[in-house]
């Protein structure tokens, strides 16, 4: 019995645990990197793919941030989901990321975070809390986007 609600305890506080920063993902030199290498900044984390419409539209505005805020604390991380890096550096190819790439080609960060859609993207404070997330990237919002980061960034 005491087994039993131990193994219920332990599935209920996976269950309810927020996203974090605590994870592992490939950079661009293939090696295994943390993301707690961002904390102390105001963190946008991007789950992305090679073959999300919306995504091409992320990017732009993603570089966007990166050059107006990156001075004042803003990490702008984007983790593609592909298992193909090949299909990844296409992508980049013809749209070019000036911020921060990462890679999850067997998605293991990606399901900590129960993604429902591409791009999915969360804000992280400077603690590291998680604190807005996002479904989909839709260009009217950015705005709306945009003022979630600048304040944040004023904390």
């Amino acid at each position: 019995m005491k087994k039993l609600l131990l193994l219920l305890s332990f599935m209920t506080l996976s269950i309810s645990a927020a996203p974090s920063l605590n994870y592992e993902v490939i950079n661009l030199q293939g090696e295994k990197v943390s993301l707690t290498e961002f904390k102390g900044r105001v963190v946008y984390l991007d789950f992305w793919a090679s073959w999300c419409g919306p995504c091409r539209k992320s990017f732009p505005w993603m570089n966007a941030m990166h050059q107006k805020y990156q001075q004042q604390g803003l990490a702008i991380v984007a983790i593609n989901l592909d298992a193909d890096r090949a299909s990844a550096d296409k992508f980049l190819s013809s749209f070019p990321a000036d911020f921060h790439i990462r890679f999850d080609p067997k998605a293991d960060v990606a399901s900590q975070f129960d993604l429902l859609g591409m791009p999915s993207s969360y804000i992280f404070n400077r603690q590291g809390e998680l604190v807005h997330k996002h479904q989909g990237f839709f260009k009217e919002r950015s705005v709306g986007y945009e003022n979630e980061l600048i304040e944040l960034l004023k904390e």
